[in-house]
């Protein structure tokens, strides 16, 4: 029942699973594969996965227990237009496959036609602003945020759209892997323009590839698009048209349903002028080759079977060497419940039924330790002066945490759904999404908002709020257990707990201040000393070689990377804070300090399909599971004590190559 702890860990006596070690493998030789190496070899990855972690386990269970939730409110014949309606409503549209399938591309057929009689640059503009209503594409796209400079204010920031492939490296460089995927990408746009029968779709399909790799070329390098003050570019309305010229913004916002626009911040400014330049270089009917087969891939989950295997053909079995579909149900709880559908709405009836009151306040205190922790490493770090301390001090104060669930629930009232129609369900949703969205411009920011639902296993922090976010899905085991040994919930959820506040200090958050203004508060010295300490831990994860080929990318990771080696370390300090000075017992044969570090090994099981790692690679700021934990334990002296590790041992680093931030 809601509210009921168990009495004991759920897993083994104490809160981890040793049935995962290979106690065959050294500690300090990889200590990834000695907490998890039996795991490793034995789980057979299923056919429907790219990877499969702790993580998943957790999604899992969410996702069974919000399907029961659907089922039930479809048992109690919900009343029309309450929020039991609207979810129950939209899970079943989703799982008609009947109506889908004899729909098959039908429901396109209007937008087709519209892209269809573009035929001036004005119309083909207007199309580019309506792109996020649409859901086509545009070589701009925009949303709105917090304004960096005034974190109670919203401003718009303009982008450049994303690109099909995950990483400009897919059409840029020339390594096997990569251009089988172009060459793979080609014949899958082909496809998808034969399902509207659209002529010469094999010629289409080289048009959409070369103009992807133009875009691309303008595209920063992943590490740039992360750089806080490279994105950072606000400027006057009248100063954005003059700066560049060559597009008819004024067309373009308008027929984005913005028609006053006194400032924005552009994000990527070097990459504009090209990309204007572009729109007018390439021959409209290349534009509108773009636009079909974008509107085509991005309604491709709401329309036919056909269609839509299509899709995941590529963009899973392709790029990320997944043999099969998720069961239908699965993919239709993950629509129903994201948090740009009615996620939130659902987590309001998950928790009801799924989180205890009592693991909220346990999480409040373990925060409050954490906290405590961290102002006792800025107290006692020895490269930051008095100055930039007394400005940290205040940044730790204002932290605010956020766990578990919304203390506001969002109101979806205005959203229609009925059973019937899956495409107009998806649509209704995403034009109340958008029209929410562009409301936002010139209002106060709401700090009451959510960036997650509720069931979602997963945490964040916010620079702009200086919060931090827990949702309930997170809080269970690995990661939480309040039935566990404490040097475990530390190890686990401390962790993660740390590592969010982390990124307050990390190389791109601590370029905000307490109230989240983006402003330097660091003196020089400080900062350098502290980029001095970065740099080691780029260098340290750009020796890391997941597949042959393929590294970890330093400067792209460093912030997640800062988190880890910050979290482990400020929840290593809150654990034998909570001591009081005491030791712990020794539970089957290992110390509180093995405990805690298994802990943390135990959050990272994980397991990759190699095509998987290559895309995660490429476009995932945070390192492959291996590294989070074998490229944090040995920075640690604690970890070489508790497990003896010796410096013929592979991990083992040289205490003067230990990177130790916080």
């Amino acid at each position: 029942m809601v509210g009921e702890v168990a009495a004991a860990p759920e897993l083994g006596s104490f809160g981890i699973d040793l049935s995962s070690q290979n106690a065959a493998i050294r500690p300090g030789d990889d200590f990834f594969r000695f907490a998890n190496g039996r795991w490793l070899d034995e789980f057979e990855l299923p056919a429907d996965r790219s990877d499969y972690g702790s993580f998943s386990v957790l999604a899992d269970r969410s996702d069974e227990r919000v399907r029961s939730i659907i089922e039930d409110l479809a048992a109690m014949d919900p009343a029309p237009g309450s929020i039991e309606q609207k979810i129950s409503d939209y899970f079943q549209s989703y799982m008609d496959t009947e109506t889908l399938n004899g729909l098959g591309i039908s429901p396109l057929l209007p937008d087709l036609a519209a892209i269809d009689a573009i035929s001036t640059m004005e119309e083909l503009v207007s199309a580019f602003g309506r792109a996020q209503i649409d859901n086509t594409a545009s070589p701009f796209a925009f949303f709105i945020g917090a304004n960096r400079a005034d974190p109670n204010q919203h401003q718009l920031v303009l982008t450049l759209t994303w690109l099909s492939l995950p990483d400009r490296d897919y059409y840029l460089v020339d390594t096997e892997e990569y251009l089988r995927v172009r060459e793979e990408f080609v014949a899958h746009i082909g496809r998808m323009l034969d399902f509207a029968d659209s002529a010469d779709s094999a010629a289409q399909a080289e048009a959409v590839l070369a103009l992807e790799t133009r875009i691309a070329e303008h595209t920063w390098p992943r590490a740039q698009r992360r750089d806080r003050d490279l994105t950072f570019n606000p400027m006057s309305w009248d100063e954005f048209v003059a700066d560049y010229p060559g597009f008819d913004w004024d067309s373009y916002f308008s027929a984005a349903g913005i028609d006053e626009l006194d400032s924005l911040n552009v994000n990527y400014p070097s990459a504009m002028a090209p990309v204007v330049a572009l729109v007018s270089e390439t021959p409209i009917e290349d534009w509108k080759s773009y636009l079909r087969y974008r509107l085509i891939a991005g309604s491709a989950s709401v329309l036919s079977e056909e269609i839509d295997q299509e899709a995941f053909h590529f963009y899973s079995t392709v790029l990320r060497g997944v043999p099969e579909q998720r069961e239908r149900w699965e993919r239709g709880v993950a629509r129903v419940g994201s948090r740009n559908s009615l996620g939130e709405a659902l987590g309001q009836i998950y928790v009801q039924r799924h989180f205890p009151e009592s693991a909220k306040e346990q999480m409040q205190d373990l925060v409050e330790n954490l906290r405590i922790a961290l102002r006792q490493s800025i107290e006692q770090n020895d490269w930051m002066g008095p100055e930039t301390k007394q400005e940290a001090y205040l940044k730790l104060e204002a932290f605010r945490p956020k766990i578990a669930y919304p203390d506001v629930w969002e109101d979806i009232s205005a959203i229609e759904i009925t059973q019937g129609s899956l495409f107009e369900n998806a649509r209704n949703i995403g034009e109340f999404r958008y029209r929410e969205e562009i409301a936002r411009i010139g209002r106060p920011t709401d700090r009451e908002e959510w960036g997650m639902t509720p069931q979602t296993v997963n945490a964040y922090y916010y620079p702009s709020f200086n919060e931090i976010v827990f949702p309930a899905g997170i809080l269970q085991p690995p990661f939480f257990d309040p039935a566990a040994d404490p040097a475990v919930n530390y190890g686990g959820i401390g962790a993660v707990i740390g590592h969010e506040m982390g990124h307050g200090f990390d190389d791109q958050g601590s370029k905000s201040d307490w109230a989240g203004v983006q402003r330097n508060w660091w003196t020089d010295e400080d900062r350098a000393n502290f980029e001095a300490q970065a740099d080691v831990l780029v260098e340290q994860y750009a020796a890391f070689e997941p597949v042959p080929g393929y590294f970890v990318d330093g400067e792209f990771t460093l912030g997640e990377n800062i988190g880890d080696v910050g979290g482990v370390s400020l929840a290593y300090r809150a654990y034998r804070m909570s001591l009081d000075g005491e030791e712990p017992p020794v539970l089957e044969g290992l110390t509180g300090d093995q405990r805690f570090f298994l802990a943390w090994a135990q959050v990272w099981q994980r397991k990759y399909r190699e095509d998987a790692l290559i895309q995660r690679l490429s476009s995932d700021p945070h390192s492959p599971a291996e590294f989070r934990v074998n490229g944090v334990v040995r920075n640690f002296d604690a970890w070489y004590e508790a497990f003896g590790v010796q410096p013929e041992d592979a991990l083992h680093l040289p205490p003067e190559q230990r990177v130790t931030i916080w």
